[in-house]
């Protein structure tokens, strides 16, 4: 068993996440140093946290209990702020799907927003400046408040340990950075005799990570019984979030109810029309780029690629960067549905309008697309490396680990699109080198079903995943740590051994 030193000090960031609280739980019982974490949850769940002793904690903070909505926010401290860290405040708020225009609840004004930022800005500094820790533990930031901070940390040398998924069979590694695996510059170039493009096709059925996607998002609210009694418990419980919480601004319990029954309608009508308008079948008359849709809203565009996040502007861009001749083939996210709901209507009519571009519907196989494609196009998702199992060379605009292999190519601005096409078209796919990135992956990352753990928890505290504002139970808790103590158990070691 490895042990850390006594003067170590963690901190953790907590949500309604609960893996990371579950890997605090066994990480504690290996690591003898200090433990403090920053807690984002809503009120229901907060006296669990208050008054559990299932991890011992130096020192805690309730993230909300820090956030105010004042007049006059102190924007000279902004300003220095973002000097002092290198951090454009601005450019995240305007991709924070609580502020822009996927929060259809409440829409706050530009002081509101400089007032938040401002407390949390000072909360943050405030807190490290008391803790001074050695480490940053959690998962990846997927929402605003939890990337600033962790930018924070990045910024004043703490080591960053993220949990992160490897995309890659149910592999997960700890690191630094958002799917960069630490201290790999360059993959390898040793050659394999078995390796060609259809041996890496057979591996990638075997172990591509869309199909464990799918199971996550067939497993999460697909129950009935559990919307009526989530729904139930909504309508009668007290909604005081809406006082505490300024991501719960708006969402006043009859508007919420209205909502989710006129989603329900629209999701239908939705599906509807995509059924009768996007493509299901290929016939293949011009070359084409092959650019599969992000689903939204999703930190993917929002965090990874903020001056990307309009998925309208990306395919102009792109359709006026392409040669002569060629097409540019889109295609709706098959979970888009699923997870967050059909987009409008007259975003897939604005793309059916667009001269040489067809949408394809979500159902239609990828495949199919990567097999006839010239080249990938995705702002920073998997299809880039999807891609180069086909042979086929991609751009994106993501700093993402994938960009190792040579024929991924990262681009900065819609500038460089039109050089950096046809750039990539004369671009020929080493096979070897997708191997050695896959053995890079591997060599580095540990079995941990993250998706698994999730659907878990979610089934077991949040009513199959329709509610998260619950009571949690401290026998439950202690109950769901031993039924998952082996992987968790597991988990908590690999930090461990990160650590050291």
């Amino acid at each position: 068993k490895s042990i850390c030193a006594l003067t170590d000090k963690v901190i953790f960031w907590f949500s309604a996440d609960l893996v990371q609280f579950c890997l605090a739980y066994y990480f504690q019982k290996s690591y003898k140093g200090e433990l403090f974490s920053i807690i984002d949850i809503t009120n229901k769940p907060k006296d669990f946290f208050k008054e559990q002793n299932l991890v011992k904690f130096s020192k805690s903070w309730f993230f909300h209990d820090h956030i105010k909505v004042k007049k006059n926010p102190d924007l000279k401290y902004l300003e220095n702020f973002e000097k002092k860290y290198n951090i454009d405040l601005s450019e995240l708020a305007s991709n924070d799907r609580i502020f822009n225009h996927f929060n259809d609840c409440y829409k706050f004004s530009e002081e509101e927003i400089n007032s938040i930022l401002e407390h949390e800005c000072k909360f943050f500094e405030k807190v490290l400046d008391d803790v001074q820790p050695d480490f940053f533990i959690t998962g990846e930031t997927t929402l605003r408040p939890h990337h600033l901070f962790y930018e924070m940390c990045k910024k004043r040398g703490i080591k960053i340990l993220m949990l992160n998924p490897a995309n890659w069979k149910t592999f997960c590694y700890i690191s630094q950075e958002r799917h960069k695996v630490d201290d790999i510059k360059k993959i390898s170039d040793e050659e394999y005799k078995e390796c060609n493009f259809e041996f890496l096709q057979d591996l990638w059925e075997k172990n591509k990570v869309s199909k464990h996607h799918s199971k996550f998002f067939s497993e999460i609210k697909n129950s009935k019984i559990s919307l009526f009694k989530a729904a139930i418990k909504f309508l009668l419980l007290n909604n005081d979030n809406i006082n505490t919480h300024y991501t719960y601004f708006g969402r006043h319990k009859f508007k919420i109810l209205y909502k989710e029954i006129q989603d329900s309608i629209k999701k239908r009508q939705r599906k509807h029309f995509i059924d009768l308008n996007l493509l299901q079948k290929f016939n293949y008359d011009k070359p084409f780029v092959y650019m599969p849709l992000h689903q939204e809203p999703e930190r993917s565009l929002l965090i990874a690629a903020p001056k990307f996040s309009d998925q309208i502007k990306t395919i102009k861009e792109t359709v006026k960067s392409l040669p002569p001749n060629y097409e540019l083939y889109v295609k709706e996210h098959p979970t888009q549905g699923p997870a967050r709901g059909w987009r409008d209507i007259s975003f897939y009519e604005e793309i059916i309008k667009m001269n040489n571009v067809k949408i394809f519907h979500p159902n239609f196989d990828s495949k199919i697309l990567l097999k006839n494609c010239k080249l990938v196009f995705s702002v920073g998702g998997t299809s880039n490396f999807e891609a180069s199992f086909f042979g086929k060379p991609s751009i994106m605009f993501a700093d993402l680990g994938y960009a190792l292999i040579p024929s991924i190519k990262k681009l900065n601005s819609y500038e460089e699109l039109k050089e950096g096409i046809i750039d990539c078209m004369n671009i020929h796919v080493n096979p070897n080198h997708v191997y050695n990135y896959i053995k890079i992956l591997e060599s580095n990352s540990f079995d941990f079903d993250i998706l698994n753990l999730e659907t878990n928890y979610q089934n077991f505290f949040y009513m199959n995943g329709n509610l998260v504002d619950v009571v949690i139970d401290d026998d439950k808790m202690k109950k769901f740590l031993l039924d998952n103590k082996n992987e968790l158990e597991n988990l908590a070691l690999e930090f461990i051994n990160k650590i050291n």
